[in-house]
């Protein structure tokens, strides 16, 4: 008996972490209290122009997703969407003369942060992609941003060249 309950409570505990992942993205109109009671805590709060602001809910450092959540000045839900896609670091990559605050208030905190040479950084975003990148960008010291990146996830497998 001991071995079946076991089991079950993995399972369980998957079951119950889907049941969290589910929460339904915010409809236009929602209110703010409304949303934070359902999502919790955002990761961090961004300020927008004429009042608004944007809830982030990061997954990072591994989950590959994060919600933006906007909310206008009146306190109701503008739009919700999930901002890690090749679009927006292409988007990123195109857009000259962006500063940390910038990517940070595009597509919220990275999954990593390490340093770089000159007192700079770079950050790495996992992702929803099927050939397993992750996206990486430079920033300098000063908080301008470099290049981007697409390169492989050093946490994916790699090809399995052991032969029998």
């Amino acid at each position: 008996m001991r071995a079946v309950k076991r089991i079950h409570l993995p399972i369980l505990t998957a079951a119950l972490l889907l049941a969290a992942c589910a929460t339904p993205l915010p409809s236009p109109q929602t209110a703010e209290a409304e949303v934070l009671r359902a999502w919790g805590p955002p990761t961090a709060r961004y300020a927008l122009e004429g009042g608004a602001h944007r809830l982030e809910y990061a997954t990072g450092p591994w989950g590959r997703h994060t919600w933006m959540i906007d909310i206008d000045a009146a306190g109701r839900v503008r739009q919700a969407e999930q901002v890690l896609s090749d679009n927006a670091f292409i988007r990123l990559q195109q857009d000259p003369g962006l500063r940390r605050e910038d990517v940070l208030r595009r597509i919220g905190q990275p999954g990593e942060r390490r340093a770089a040479r000159g007192g700079g950084q770079t950050w790495s975003w996992r992702y929803p992609t099927n050939d397993c990148l992750w996206f990486q960008l430079s920033l300098a010291a000063d908080g301008s941003v470099g290049s981007g990146a697409f390169l492989p996830d050093p946490t994916c497998d790699g090809p399995n060249d052991a032969r029998s």
